[in-house]
């Protein structure tokens, strides 16, 4: 896992050397961060109407 998690890592880098300006760093950043704020919000989002679920 920890070899993924290197490997991924040095292509971001790469693309952020090789990026043609300042907007491309940037939407590389966002497509990096954008998964995961989607699943923390699905993971609230479960765990909320879990706890106030009626039964």
């Amino acid at each position: 896992m920890k070899f993924l998690v290197l490997f991924l890592q040095s292509a971001i880098d790469k693309k952020l050397q090789e990026a043609p300006d300042n907007g491309y760093a940037i939407g590389v950043w966002i497509g990096n961060l954008l998964p995961f704020v989607v699943l923390v919000g699905l993971a609230y989002l479960l765990y909320y109407r879990s706890k106030n679920r009626k039964d």
